[in-house]
């Protein structure tokens, strides 16, 4: 056998076997606890560009956190859970119709702790006064200051928190920082972040890193997405905003003038401790240290009439937590929706239960950004304004240039839902996730000024306008739909 002969032999052996590779891969790997939808786009990826799809799906393709980690988040639910019990405190009432008692119950089994009562939560909606309110708590800190964000970044903006955190650890506060690691490190200045933590003096770790010559890796877009601050377990912060100038530092965004619109809560009473929890969780999740976990026992004086409960989510659970949230309250609610979110790309479960919603006369309304920071999502998003619309959901798109990043959602006239977790598949799947039920008249009252100024300003959509887009849009919008899909 002639060596040209060889060469042949040899390429069609490697060829047959990498069609074997991707077959197997495509039909027998990926639809495994897989949408539908999801499979079939990561099949059509493998079938007709192979060679990236396979290395794409190897990557990407799994949602799931590494076992190690999954163990660790059951074995500290299990904690939590127990001391939980110990306390009573799943015994609790849930106010509200007979519903939404089935979705606080819901939440609980699937890794939420119980709704509390006895809470305050004040709506923060100025990007730099809630920067300032958290410098202020943090200077009244005495015992510990624990701070996790997405992306957290030194700046002109943020200076103030930094220098606070310095002047606790000056007085003997301990000060444990979270921050994601590629969330963090996309932002400008990330080294100098870091240098800063080590003057400050801070105990600081990052969150997923992938460092895969040092050990540790995961899917690289498995992210933790929270934002929280817990003081001495008194005071808690938690929402959309992230730990970094309204302008995220990028020259692009300076360049078109954006800035974002996010909102933050600050908290009072036993659910601190609940939100305490999920730091507890993280970090020993990060560091294998496991502090203190503390559990909110009621208060003699409480600090306000809200109940709450801590609904944390993402790939550590078993369950989408805050899609069957999303979902349970939709179909719960008998007068009004409405819904805050810069990116709402729905999968088929939310998309049946919004519309259902407003099919059957639910007043549902959709604030969105008229101007967004991610071009496929955003033209994702845009994909589904025609049938939102024609279900009679109402539309409004915040103005340019600012960017919305609130995410929240109100259901009738006191059920509310705000934290970090975005109405998207990623947020679902891949991100881990924040979110607060919140029930009390008087905290939908703030949300509801809140939804009351958005919609001041707002250009609503109408059917015929949208339908009367150009043909380019809707080819881009209905194209950007097909990459949601890969998860």
């Amino acid at each position: 056998m002639t060596l040209e002969q060889l060469y042949l032999v040899a390429s069609g052996v490697v060829a047959a076997v990498f069609a074997v590779v991707v077959l197997f891969t495509a039909f027998v790997v990926v639809p495994r606890d897989r949408r539908p939808s999801s499979a079939t786009a990561w099949i059509v990826l493998i079938i007709f560009v192979p060679v990236v799809g396979v290395i794409a799906f190897f990557f990407i393709g799994s949602p799931q956190l590494p076992l190690a980690r999954r163990v660790k988040q059951r074995s500290i639910d299990r904690l939590i859970n127990e001391r939980t019990r110990e306390y009573g405190l799943g015994d609790q009432p849930t106010p509200g119709p007979r519903w939404l008692e089935q979705v606080v119950r819901l939440n609980h089994r699937t890794g939420a702790l119980p709704m509390l009562q006895g809470n305050s939560a004040f709506v923060e909606t100025g990007y730099e006064s809630s920067l300032q309110a958290i410098t202020a708590d943090v200077d009244s800190a005495r015992e510990f200051v624990h701070v996790e964000f997405y992306i957290l970044a030194l700046d002109a903006t943020t200076a103030p928190v930094f220098d606070a955190l310095e002047r606790a650890v000056a007085r003997g506060v301990t000060v444990r920082v979270l921050l994601d690691h590629i969330g963090s490190w996309g932002s400008p200045g990330y080294r100098r972040t870091l240098r800063r933590l080590d003057e400050i003096g801070a105990q600081w770790h990052l969150m997923l890193p992938v460092q895969p010559l040092r050990g540790r890796y995961q899917r690289p877009d498995l992210r933790n997405h929270r934002k929280l601050v817990v003081v001495d377990g008194a005071v808690g912060w938690a929402g959309s905003q992230n730990l970094v100038d309204a302008s995220y530092n990028k020259r692009a965004n300076r360049r078109r003038g954006l800035r974002w619109q996010d909102l933050m809560v600050r908290l009072r009473g036993p659910v601190v401790q609940a939100l305490e929890a999920l730091f507890v969780t993280d970090w020993f999740s990060e560091t294998d240290e496991l502090l203190e976990v503390g559990t909110p026992e009621p208060s003699e004086t409480p600090h306000g009439d809200l109940h709450i409960q801590v609904v944390p989510s993402g790939p550590g659970f078993e369950n989408e937590n805050n899609l069957n949230l999303f979902n349970s309250l939709m179909y719960g609610a008998q007068e009004r929706i409405s819904i805050t979110s810069p990116y709402f790309v729905p999968d088929e479960s939310l998309l049946y239960a919004v519309t259902a919603a407003g099919l059957r006369g639910v007043d549902v309304e959709l604030f969105v950004p008229e101007q967004a920071d991610q071009f496929f999502v955003h033209h994702a998003q845009r994909s589904y304004y025609e049938q939102l619309l024609r279900a009679g959901i109402r539309i409004y798109l915040y103005p340019a240039p600012y960017v919305l990043h609130a995410k929240h959602m109100g259901v009738d006239s006191d059920i509310s839902v705000v934290g970090s977790s975005n109405l998207d598949i990623r947020s679902f799947t891949l991100d881990l996730e924040c979110t607060l039920l919140v029930h009390g008249r008087s905290f939908r009252d703030q949300l509801r000024e809140v939804e009351d100024g958005y919609r001041a300003v707002s250009r609503e959509l109408t059917l015929a306008g949208w339908l009367a887009r150009p043909r380019w849009q809707k080819v881009t919008d209905n194209l950007a739909r097909l990459t949601s899909a890969l998860q």
